[in-house]
């Protein structure tokens, strides 16, 4: 067992309320949705392809963004949707490089296919662009070793792993989880830092990547139980 060893500093468990906010802008075609994209806020990009992951995480795994069900749904441009569902969010350590990469696919595709760009949205089926708001808020759970971090894990909801998993590494640009942070900087175990790090989150729920976060935690970096 590792539990007796303390870790250089305590983490601390935060959870986060979401509200959604209409913003007033939309679009009606693909030029317009561009722009939307290259123009609005990051709060935005992250809302459009986080959306669905957020209101039903017990889900695996998640549908296209909004911006592919859109294109889709609202305009019959099959190829392009399937362009932008096959983009690898996990990829992405920014929104600013998501975005970036949503922009570069819908550009292209309006280069390659001119008439593409004249098409509209019929009346009521614009695209509404939303915007991400989150409330971050501190919890009771705070591990000061490797055991007491396992306990707190199973304990946390799955708001509080959403927030840490995702939003830490992706919407706060912190490059790495918040968990594979700490592990690595504050307990010292690189191996157990760097498999959670490269677990992928959007291709489980989140009591599946709960799950293999302890089991890690547990068997590969010897954190049993505290007692």
């Amino acid at each position: 067992m590792k539990t007796s060893t303390p870790a250089r500093e305590a983490v601390c468990f935060y959870t986060r309320m979401h509200l959604t906010e209409l913003t007033g802008m939309r679009a009606a075609s693909l030029a317009e949705l561009l722009k939307l994209v290259e123009e609005s806020p990051g709060a935005c990009i992250y809302h459009h392809t986080h959306r669905f992951l957020q209101q039903h995480q017990f889900l695996s795994p998640e549908p296209p963004n909004d911006f592919a069900y859109w294109v889709e749904d609202a305009l019959g441009e099959d190829a392009l949707a399937e362009k932008l569902a096959s983009i690898d969010t996990v990829q992405f350590s920014s929104i600013r490089s998501l975005r970036d990469k949503i922009a570069q696919a819908l550009r292209g595709y309006l280069s390659a296919h001119p008439a593409a760009g004249h098409k509209v949205a019929p009346e009521g089926e614009e695209f509404h662009l939303m915007k991400s708001v989150s409330v971050i808020i501190p919890t009771h759970y705070v591990a000061r070793d490797g055991g007491e971090f396992v306990d707190c894990l199973k304990r946390v909801t799955i708001h509080s792993l959403y927030f840490h998993v995702f939003e830490a590494r992706l919407r706060l640009e912190r490059g790495r989880n918040d968990f594979s942070w700490w592990i690595e900087t504050s307990l010292g175990n690189k191996k157990a830092a760097d498999k959670i790090a490269r677990l992928d989150p959007y291709t489980d729920t989140l009591e599946g990547l709960r799950a293999k976060i302890i089991t890690i935690m547990e068997k590969d970096g010897g954190y049993g139980q505290h007692n």
